[in-house]
């Protein structure tokens, strides 16, 4: 840990002190915890430690009703020096729901520590492999520039700055080619991050050394720092070093103020000028003028030299998966969001790759435009006359936009989501007390969590349970859950 020469506030650390949040002792209060059980009682975990570090450990976990392998965080209770700010680092971590952003799918807690069910992403950071190419292409740099700006042009848009953004703070999802399509980088390490509104000014200095943007140094930024970390992190891919470095922290601090860089060196000698012109425009030091996401992922560099986006083929069987969501109620629509959200990449590709190629300004979000424009250019020959009213059934939220999770959910495959295992997963994160049964409060509080959060409401909610209780106990039993499941269930509005 390190901090800025001359200022008291640290610039490296798990936890920054805001002005105004408190430091504070952990008291063994439940205060994220997503299950009433014991993490043993659901997942069997792998003694071989992934990773380790001051804050805990990482582990494999087995989810035993699935099968799914996931990433274990352990975060030790004694460890948390900053209680608010870890629970603002959760949740912000369940607000992502973007593919180059690694997903949180749920938490235990004990009295000694804290349990954070992460995707699992096998392929190592992005630090290990710019060390061991020592630099990479250019269409290896632009493939991987164009998914990270794509998170951040996502969290941006979420009013979201990462703030420690870094080589080390990109996982590959595996250990494919870089170049290849399923090897998906993401986004991790929410720990400094923090919510913003426009105009506001922050003033936490936070991040690294090397990557940090100038105005946070001086303690009054924007979330315009990300972009300068993209800047910093482009010219490492490409040259193999950074642009401010010397030989103390000190010492690349000074540089980093003072904004200066060149392209003089060798390795530079290559690198095309729409390169450089990208590193230039994301390395501007007014961050008024610097380049945003939005700005970036439209630059002629990323437009030229990434991939495009494969092209799809919809058909009306398309549509018809969008209209019968539609008509189910709105407790399977709400199961099917819950599935959605626990499904692996591997799982899900194929519809990836076609929300990505519908998502035309790469926002990672879908309005009605670029759902109409995606359908034409892939060839579907007639867009339903209704499809506005199937887009605003699927915006389960109410947002006005389609979300990854929720395009997920109203395309999912039939046999995708019915495999008891799945839909067991699915009916735990309803039963909330772990006693085999959905209670009214049970469906209130899944129906009112920031995932599902709108769906319903509570004289919908009363219909919904008098419809699935077959046998008039008041509760939503598992059988009754899957009969849902199973059925096409009515539209109730």
């Amino acid at each position: 840990m390190v901090s800025v020469p001359g200022e008291g506030a640290p610039l490296i650390g798990a936890q920054p002190v805001k002005d105004t949040v408190k430091r504070g002792s952990m008291n063994h209060a439940n205060f994220i915890i997503d299950n009433p059980g014991k993490i043993i009682e659901f997942y069997e975990l792998d003694r071989k430690k992934l990773g380790e570090g001051s804050y805990g450990s990482v582990c494999k976990g087995k989810n035993k009703s699935t099968s799914q392998i996931r990433a274990v965080k352990t975060i030790g209770k004694a460890q948390m020096k900053n209680v608010e700010r870890f629970k603002q680092e959760i949740a912000l971590m369940k607000m992502m729901d973007h593919p180059n952003i690694i997903k949180l799918f749920e938490s235990f807690e004990d009295r000694k520590n804290v349990y954070l069910i992460l995707e699992l992403c096998t392929g190592g950071e992005l630090f290990d492999r710019i060390i061991e190419a020592g630099h990479f292409t250019e269409t290896q740099a632009a493939t991987l520039m164009q998914q990270m700006i794509r998170g951040v042009y996502y969290m941006h848009e979420n009013k979201v700055a990462h703030r420690d953004l870094k080589p080390e703070n990109f996982l590959f999802s595996n250990k494919d080619a870089i170049d290849k399509k399923e090897n998906i980088l993401k986004i991790i390490d929410f720990g400094l991050s923090c919510k913003f509104e426009p105009g506001q000014v922050l003033t936490t200095r936070a991040g690294t050394p090397y990557y940090v943007a100038p105005q946070v140094l001086q303690g009054r930024y924007n979330h315009m720092c990300d972009t300068w970390t993209l800047g910093v992190i482009m010219y490492v891919m490409l040259s193999g070093f950074p642009p401010f470095h010397g030989d103390t922290d000190p010492q690349v601090l000074a540089k980093v103020k003072a904004g200066k860089y060149s392209f003089n060196h060798p390795e530079w000698q290559d690198v095309s000028e729409d390169a450089k012109d990208l590193i230039k425009k994301l390395l501007i030091m007014k961050q008024e003028d610097r380049f945003s996401a939005e700005q970036a992922l439209n630059h002629t560099w990323i437009k030229n030299t990434a991939p495009k986006a494969k092209k799809v083929a919809l058909t009306a069987g398309f549509v018809n998966k969008l209209r019968c969501f539609r008509s189910q109620n709105k407790l399977k629509k709400a199961a099917l969001h819950v599935i959605a959200g626990q499904l692996d990449d591997t799982q899900i590709k194929a519809l990836r790759d076609i929300f990505m190629a519908l998502d035309a300004n790469g926002d990672g979000l879908l309005t009605a435009a670029e759902m109409r424009t995606g359908m034409q250019k892939s060839g579907l020959k007639e867009v339903p006359a209704d499809l506005q009213q199937i887009l605003e059934d699927v915006d389960s939220d109410g947002s006005g936009v389609i979300d990854y999770t929720e395009f997920l959910a109203a395309t999912l495959d039939k046999h995708s989501y019915m495999q008891r295992d799945v839909c067991w997963a699915a009916f735990r994160i309803f039963d909330k007390n772990g006693d085999g049964k959905i209670s009214m409060d049970e469906l209130k509080a899944v129906i009112n969590d920031g995932e599902v959060k709108g769906m319903t409401n509570v004289q919908t909610l009363a219909s919904i349970m008098q419809e699935m209780d077959k046998n008039g106990d008041g509760l939503i039993d598992f059988e009754e859950f899957m009969g849902m499941m199973k059925g096409g269930g009515s539209k109730m509005l």
